[in-house]
């Protein structure tokens, strides 16, 4: 899956980010507004080309607004729903992240998604990287609790097609790392989203002098 945009392994022309643009809002939008919002970016003259074949398929609709128009996804449409649900497919991800670890025999403190797949700026190759936080009564060689973190590995790269790199750590480790200053952690804090548990979980690193 490319992590900037998830709907590209199923449309992979620049009508992906058109439709995704459209299927986050219900508001109506000028043909220059859905360019800028557009992730990847596309050209404005493209935008235009694809909504008026968009409309004239009955899937978006047309509304004249003095010299421009605004156009909004038709959601009656009998495609509506599949493009809706392509374009939350990095949320579905996330979604099924979180049931997973709520199997585990040892619940995991906190799980946490950073990195490219987190901002959403990656690509078809990059890694869904996981940060598992590990309750503090559970060794990090306990078989059961490895386990669950190569299950969870597994079902990753199989539902988006990305290997996932998971980096366990209990809350101790995460303290250690914290003060030897690792910048890691500072990335996580930034870019990181909690799937399970609190981004506040993971400490801020200290200035290592």
């Amino acid at each position: 899956m490319d992590v900037s945009n998830p709907m590209s392994c199923v449309v992979p022309s620049a009508h992906g980010p058109v439709l995704a643009v459209l299927a986050r809002t219900t508001t109506p939008l000028t043909g220059r507004r859905v360019a800028e919002l557009a992730q990847p970016r596309v050209s404005q003259p493209r935008v235009a080309r694809i909504l008026r074949e968009l409309t004239a398929a009955g899937l978006v609709e047309r509304t004249p607004a003095g010299s421009s128009s605004l156009f909004v996804l038709n959601r009656e449409h009998l495609a509506a729903g599949a493009v809706e649900i392509l374009a939350t497919l990095r949320q579905q991800l996330w979604a099924r992240i979180a049931e997973h670890a709520r199997t585990w025999s040892h619940r995991p403190l906190a799980v946490v998604v950073y990195g490219s797949a987190a901002r959403g700026d990656g690509n078809i190759d990059s890694d869904i990287d996981l940060l598992v936080v590990r309750p503090m009564d559970v060794d990090d060689d306990d078989p059961t609790w490895q386990q669950d973190l190569s299950d969870l590995a597994s079902h990753v790269a199989r539902w988006a097609g990305n290997p996932c790199e998971i980096l366990d750590r209990s809350e101790d480790g995460l303290a250690t790392m914290a003060a030897n200053g690792e910048r890691l952690l500072t990335g996580i804090r930034r870019d990181g989203r909690a799937l399970v548990g609190s981004l506040q979980t993971v400490p801020f690193p200290f200035e290592v002098a």
